[in-house]
């Protein structure tokens, strides 16, 4: 448990300095660096230890300030419930709060925001767009978790959207991981070249 929350405290530092510094660029390449160094050596990596012996690096697009926009939270809203069953760790229950609207180089488009139920709870967004499968995971993206401390920040009732962050969740690596994926209202139809893309690491 203890090494489960020195991960978690080193993502939310990580988050933190994205949050904190406006050099965008170097802050992504910096945050980067920090998480491959998580997957390739800490105890709660995502990564077995055959895929840590092998590891090379994540792959990801280059860092584009394009693909950063600050997009106003609309709260006006159905408050629609979802589940998903996640096995062993039983099921997780998240509810839609908001939605956001942006334009992106490659095209203008909406997400739902959703606020993942029970002790605390938390921002929670994935997304799917048209570069899954062949160039990004499949299943799609996410944005923010904060539970797990992935935020990169709100500005009053607005929140920042820097796709250059956008990863890929643990099922994307090893088949012992069971994760949420991108609701359909939460796929959009262009490409969004930013953030991780498939992981060159034997699957497991």
């Amino acid at each position: 448990m203890l090494d489960l929350l020195d991960y978690r405290r080193r993502v939310t530092a990580m988050y933190t300095a994205v949050r904190e510094n406006e050099d965008y660029e170097t802050t992504c390449t910096q945050f980067r660096q920090a998480r491959d160094d998580l997957f390739h050596h800490h105890s709660q990596s995502a990564l077995s230890p055959d895929q840590k012996a092998a590891f090379t690096g994540l792959r990801y697009y280059a860092y584009n300030p394009a693909y950063r926009v600050v997009a106003q939270i609309d709260q006006n809203v159905e408050p629609d419930i979802l589940q998903v069953d996640l096995g062993e760790d039983g099921r997780l229950t998240y509810e839609r709060f908001g939605q956001v609207k942006f334009t992106l180089p490659n095209g203008s488009g909406h997400l739902s925001l959703f606020w993942i139920k029970g002790y605390g709870g938390g921002v929670f967004l994935p997304f799917g767009d048209t570069t899954n499968k062949d160039i990004t995971y499949g299943a799609g993206r996410y944005l923010y978790d904060t539970i797990k401390g992935a935020d990169l920040g709100t500005e009053g009732d607005s929140i920042i959207l820097d796709f250059n962050y956008a990863y890929n969740p643990s099922c994307s690596y090893n088949a012992r991981w069971v994760c949420p994926l991108a609701p359909a209202e939460n796929r959009l139809s262009f490409p969004v070249f930013a953030g991780e893309m498939l992981a060159n690491i034997p699957l497991e």
